[in-house]
Formats: structure tokens, C-alpha cells, sequence
């Protein structure tokens, strides 16, 4: 597995990044028993992968416990990246939520402390008092942040910046390549793509909206009324969507190169791109995304990907968050 080093840190990670979210038991994934959790994670640092990725907000913490119990014995193989919720950052807020993450991963240290969501109430100013606060301690090795925009990065650069920016990015959600990957780059961030398979559309499963998972189902691609879990208002895009993956499947068809091993290879493309980060819920799954992974994908074949897309692209507009829209949208 390719390790490069994260940013100033002289830390050598995986390219690959394993998630943890599908570990958590929430309504979005559903459950997925601890045994089988605990066994992707073991399989994954046997294949070389050491790159983490967690969240207090996931489960409620579960997907952190879990990865804790996982990594007994072996901390020292892991490199892990965990976040805390946009409610929690102000100092004490911040110095509470690190110490319970602390407790459910079973170590001393965190690698990569990120901002889960920027905060519109908790000034910036406080939440990265804390952060170094907690660099000094120790108790963390790297600051980064999360679905930071273009201001946010700004707001973030006069005070002292970050090493890594997770964004959303794939080949159905383009709207980070205008203005946002490019502040990234020039600040000189690290970038962790996050949903690549756009929560399992580009898995090859899913044929029209009715067979997409109903937890699933509350992203702007969608009509709002799909679900009760819906934050957006917009009528989504459930035609286009689907017809674009159709074409992708055609490209599948032509190829015999399945729609994940397309997508993820698409994204790799991306010099932007510095990790792609993955989610599993089994040791099946991580081997056929590993798999994917590491496939070759020709230059013409990524062109015309890039121009399948382009509609999705176009219908989603600027706008990063698949869950929130206008006004109400948490990336700026």
C-alpha cells in the first residue's frame, strides 16, 4: 500500500484511508455486528493500510469505541483522524470532547484532531486556542479540519492554519474542484476525499432511487419528501442521477471494470487528491474496494467519465453540502 507523509508532521500514511462511520449502528448505516467491524479493521492493517478515520458523532461515539477495541494491541500500527462535533468547540467544549475520544479509542493520543463542521456561533478564534492548547499537551499530534470553504479557510489562515482539509468529493459531487481544492493547495493542505462512492450510488447496486436505502436517501439528489430525516428543499435531481450512472454502468459494461474501480480511480486522478477515504463495513467490502483501488483506468476512459458527470455537476451548482441548501448550506 503507497504511504506519503502527512503534511509537516513527518507521519507516513496510507493513501488508502479506511472510515469508520459504517461501524456506528445509526440510522443512516444501519446495524453492522462489532465481530464483523472488528475483523475489517484487522484486515486492512494487514493489507498496509494504518490510516483512520472517526468521529465522536458517529454512533454517538460507537464507531470510535469500536475502532478502539480493533486497535488493542496494535495502537502502534494506526494512525488515526477523529473529529469533533461543531457544538462542541469552544475551549471547554473542545478539551471535554477530546478526552471522551481519548477514552472510547483507548489511547493517550489523537494523530489528526479535526473540526467536524465550521461553527457559525463558536468563534474560530476559541475552537484553535484549544487546538493548540491540545498540541502542547500532546494529547494531539495534528490540527485539521473538515468541509472548511473558501472563507472559512481564510478566517482559518490568520490563525495559524491546518494540515489537512476532508472534503466531500467524487465523481457525482464535483462542487469542491472550482474554488475550494485550489484555496486548499495554495495554503498548501492535505486533501482526505470523503464519500467517493457518494454513500454506495457508485457502487454499481442501485438502479433508480427506490432501491437506495431510505437513510440514504436525504441528500440533494433526492426529492425532499423522500424522507423524514430531510434538511434541504430542493426537488432533487433523481432522473438525471440516475441516468448518469447508467452511463457509467455502460462504460462498466465496455471495460469489464466495475463502477467502484471506475469512480475510485477517477477520484486518484485528481492531483488535488491526496487520500481517498473509504468506508467498509466488512472484510468482503474492504477487499473489493482494495481491489478497486489499485485498478488501472486509461486516460480516454477518465475523460469521458469526467464528461458524464458534468451534468450532475451543473445541477448541483456550487454548493458542497448534499444535505443542506442556500442559505442554510455549512460549507463557505
Amino acid at each position: 500500500m503507497e504511504k506519503i507523509v502527512f503534511g509537516k508532521t513527518g507521519i507516513r500514511v496510507s493513501t488508502f484511508m479506511m472510515g469508520t462511520w459504517e461501524f456506528a449502528r445509526d440510522a443512516i448505516w444501519g446495524d453492522n455486528a462489532e465481530e464483523l467491524s472488528i475483523r475489517a479493521i484487522h484486515a486492512a492493517l494487514d493489507a498496509g493500510i494504518n490510516f483512520f478515520d472517526s468521529a465522536e458523532g458517529y454512533g454517538e461515539g460507537n464507531a470510535e469505541k469500536v475502532l478502539g477495541r480493533a486497535l488493542a494491541g496494535r495502537r502502534g500500527d494506526a494512525v488515526i483522524a477523529t473529529k469533533a462535533l461543531a457544538a462542541n468547540l469552544t475551549k471547554a467544549g473542545l478539551a471535554a470532547s477530546c478526552e471522551k475520544s481519548l477514552q472510547r479509542l483507548g489511547s493517550d493520543y489523537i494523530d489528526i484532531y479535526q473540526i467536524h463542521w465550521p461553527s457559525r456561533t463558536i468563534p474560530l478564534e476559541e475552537t484553535m486556542e484549544a487546538l493548540h492548547d491540545l498540541l502542547r499537551q500532546g494529547k494531539i499530534r495534528a490540527i485539521g479540519v473538515c468541509n472548511f470553504g473558501v472563507q472559512d479557510l481564510e478566517r482559518l489562515y490568520k490563525l495559524g492554519g491546518a494540515e489537512c482539509d476532508q472534503l466531500p468529493y467524487s465523481l457525482l459531487n464535483r462542487a469542491v474542484e472550482d474554488a475550494i481544492l485550489p484555496a486548499c493547495r495554495s495554503k498548501g493542505m492535505m486533501i482526505m476525499a470523503y464519500s467517493p462512492l457518494a454513500m454506495g450510488l457508485l457502487s454499481g447496486k442501485y438502479h433508480r432511487a427506490e432501491d437506495v436505502p431510505a437513510g440514504r436517501t436525504n441528500t440533494r439528489y433526492y426529492h425532499h419528501s423522500r424522507t423524514a430525516y430531510t434538511r434541504h428543499t430542493e426537488d432533487g435531481m433523481e432522473e438525471l442521477l440516475f441516468k448518469t450512472i447508467a452511463d457509467i454502468r455502460q462504460i462498466c459494461d465496455e471495460t469489464k471494470i466495475s463502477m467502484n474501480a471506475l469512480a475510485l480511480a477517477w477520484l486518484r486522478a485528481q492531483k488535488a487528491v491526496d487520500f481517498v477515504l473509504c468506508g467498509v463495513r466488512n472484510e468482503k467490502q474492504l477487499a473489493g474496494n482494495l481491489a478497486a483501488y489499485n485498478q488501472t483506468v486509461s486516460a480516454d476512459i477518465l475523460v469521458r467519465l469526467t464528461a458524464l458527470s458534468e451534468g450532475v455537476k451543473k445541477a448541483l451548482g456550487g454548493n458542497p453540502d448534499l444535505w443542506q441548501n442556500g442559505e442554510n448550506a455549512r460549507i463557505h
